[in-house]
């Protein structure tokens, strides 16, 4: 089947799976495809329930391309066991991303490993699993995509906690094989932001850039803080501009993870994400 026509405006949304995450991944590519959205992020636990094969021709047959596969990492555990199961697993999700046709894999660090207190350990053994993953990927056509992650994060989910020390990670690897990821929920706050962006610009590894809101109060379970855009305190439109001035022109995820927007029907989600970028994004888009 051909490529989905884009509804105008939305040209370069893709809608990341986790914002409608109760929907298998069947009915998110078809309710992207059915919003004139030409792109879809795709999580690795809806390739698990669909089947690797299938998920592709999936995608394939609806004419929707994959912006990203969320998500390896997970680097950061003390025993070397754990470690190399977390490298067999990032080999299989870089298969995986391959088999989608998706330029990036998303790459979470991991937390501190419990029973330690030991953060710089943990940032140097992202560094460790991310050099033997750099061969695997360039072999497959697949961008490494670190995400900083808030650091309120940082002891149980990402060691990895500003766009700058993900860039010093990342600039060790070639361009092409290892970038980052701008998650506007994740890097809003950060006082060096306009100062990193360009540096990520400039180096050519912004890899993904997605899009969502921060809505306090933080909720009880911090994950479920983020809004869609528009609903909460960051400036979309000028951390939009400052990306593309930095030279990204590849698909703008929208990626909410919040219990009011996975409770409500995925289709008037998805209708209200085209709404959201249409208004807030696609304007300061280069």
């Amino acid at each position: 089947m051909s490529a989905v026509v884009a509804a105008r405006g939305l040209e370069r949304l893709s809608l990341n799976q986790a914002t409608i995450t109760r929907a298998s991944l069947r009915t998110a590519v078809e309710l992207t495809a059915r919003a004139g959205i030409p792109a879809i992020g795709v999580w690795r636990e809806g390739i698990a329930e669909e089947g690797l094969e299938a998920s592709a021709r999936l995608v394939r047959d609806a004419g929707v391309r994959v912006s990203s596969v969320c998500r390896g990492g997970f680097f950061t555990a003390a025993d070397p066991a754990e470690r190399r199961a977390a490298h067999e697993q990032n080999l299989r999700a870089i298969e995986e991303a391959a088999a989608l046709g998706a330029p990036a894999l998303v790459l979470v660090a991991g937390g501190i490993p419990a029973g330690t207190k030991d953060l710089a350990g943990a940032r140097e053994r992202v560094r460790e699993a991310i050099a033997a993953l750099v061969e695997p990927a360039a072999s497959a056509g697949v961008r490494l995509a670190i995400e900083p992650l808030h650091p309120m994060y940082a002891a149980d989910r990402a060691v990895v906690s500003t766009l700058g020390q993900a860039l010093g990670i990342a600039e060790a690897f070639p361009a092409p094989t290892v970038g980052v990821v701008v998650d506007a929920f994740h890097v809003w706050w950060d006082p060096d932001l306009a100062e990193q962006v360009a540096r990520a610009g400039a180096g050519g590894r912004i890899a993904s850039y997605q899009v969502c809101d921060w809505v306090t109060p933080i909720a009880p379970d911090a994950l479920l803080s983020r809004g869609l855009p528009g609903d909460g305190w960051v400036d979309v439109p000028a951390l939009t501009r400052l990306v593309s001035a930095a030279g990204y022109d590849g698909d703008v995820e929208v990626e909410v993870f919040r219990q009011e927007v996975w409770d409500a029907d995925p289709a008037a989600v998805v209708e209200l994400v085209a709404a959201r970028h249409r208004e807030l994004v696609a304007p300061h888009l280069a």
